[in-house]
C-alpha cells in the first residue's frame, strides 16, 4: 500500500508519465495496424473494369515481339473457355522459339481465381518441357515468369521484362 502511495506521489510530482512497455504496445498497435491496411490495400480487387486495366496494360507492353490471341487462344493454350470469364488478354510470342507470354483473366468468382492460377501452372510445366530441349535460353525466361492475383483479377508473365510488366498491372489496377 504504501509502496503504490509513493508511486503516485512521484507521478503526480513528475507529471503523467507512461511505462516503456506500454509505449511499445502502443508502437506494436500502429504497426500492426499499418500492416493491416497495407495487406487490405495490396490484397484487394480493383473498381476499374476490365478494359481499363487493359488498356493500361497494353499501352505500356512491347509488341514488336508480342501478338494479341484472339478469345479461342484461351481454349488452346490453357484449356480454358473465355466466356467463363469477364475478361481475358493474351499476348504470346511472335517468334515459335520465344516463352514470352502475357495473360490477364477478370474472373467472375473468386473460386475461379483458383481454376486461372491452376491452368497457369500447367502451362508453365508445358512451356518447360518444350523449351528443354528445344531452346535451353529460354529457361532462364521462363524462371522470371510472375503470377499476380489481385481481387478477381489474374495476370501471369513470361518476359524478360516480367518485373516491369507486373507494376504496369498492379499500377493500371
Amino acid at each position: 500500500m504504501k509502496n503504490n502511495q509513493k508511486r503516485k506521489r512521484r507521478q503526480a510530482k513528475k507529471g503523467f508519465s507512461v511505462s516503456r512497455t506500454e509505449v511499445f504496445k502502443y508502437i506494436v498497435t500502429a504497426a500492426f495496424l499499418v500492416y493491416v491496411v497495407l495487406l487490405l490495400l495490396y490484397t484487394s480487387g480493383s473498381t476499374k473494369s476490365f478494359e481499363e486495366v487493359a488498356g493500361g496494360i497494353e499501352s505500356g507492353i512491347t509488341t514488336e515481339k508480342l501478338v494479341k490471341q484472339n478469345k479461342q487462344s484461351l481454349k488452346r493454350y490453357y484449356g480454358l473457355n473465355s466466356a467463363d470469364y469477364d475478361g481475358v488478354l493474351l499476348y504470346t510470342s511472335k517468334d515459335s522459339i520465344s516463352a514470352e507470354e502475357i495473360l490477364m483473366v477478370k474472373t467472375k468468382t473468386d473460386r475461379q481465381v483458383q481454376e486461372i492460377r491452376d491452368a497457369i501452372q500447367v502451362r508453365l510445366d508445358q512451356r518447360e518441357n518444350n523449351f528443354e530441349n528445344m531452346a535451353p535460353n529460354q529457361l532462364k525466361v521462363l524462371d522470371k515468369a510472375q503470377i499476380l492475383v489481385r481481387g478477381r483479377f489474374v495476370f501471369f508473365v513470361i518476359s524478360e521484362e516480367a518485373q516491369e510488366y507486373s507494376a504496369l498491372f498492379t499500377k493500371s489496377l
